[in-house]
């Protein structure tokens, strides 16, 4: 009889091992990044600016300024989607940290455009912070840029 009961109790743990509040938000704020992404891939300009809050503020990779209305953000992606072919996004490492109801994302990606229909990639960095509101986590600050080019070695 101790071995079902034992089996029982083991069961009743693992079913308490369920992912902590904590846990969840920190897939739902790593979901953001893959939803910005997939956004982003697929040139849609609407949906990609529905993930910015209403005051977001973005200073886009190629932004010369800092973009703080929600038409200046739809029209950054306009923009940018309007070469042919269509630039791409490919998520690198990232660094969540999960605060309560706001979020940090610091990371890169290598974007790829096509000049003159040739691939070209380059490496950029970003950070991405988030705020959850009504359930979603929208992004409040989107700061990115190229990554700088390597010194060369010293003698």
């Amino acid at each position: 009889m101790r071995h079902p009961i034992v089996a029982l109790a083991a069961l009743s743990l693992t079913a308490c091992q369920s992912m902590s509040p904590s846990d969840s938000r920190n897939t739902e704020a790593a979901s953001a990044i893959q939803d910005w992404a997939s956004a982003f891939n697929s040139c849609d300009a609407e949906k990609a600016s529905t993930l910015y809050a209403s005051d977001a503020v973005l200073w886009g990779t190629v932004a010369p300024t800092v973009i703080s209305t929600p038409a200046g953000i739809r029209q950054y992606f306009e923009r940018v989607c309007s070469a042919n072919p269509k630039p791409r996004i490919v998520l690198g490492e990232q660094l969540l940290r999960v605060y309560g109801e706001t979020a940090v994302n610091s990371g890169s990606y290598t974007f790829t455009v096509f000049p003159a229909g040739q691939p070209l990639q380059f490496p950029a960095r970003y950070s991405f912070t988030y705020r959850k509101k009504d359930g979603r986590w929208l992004i409040i600050d989107h700061h990115s840029s190229a990554l700088p080019a390597q010194a060369p070695a010293r003698p």
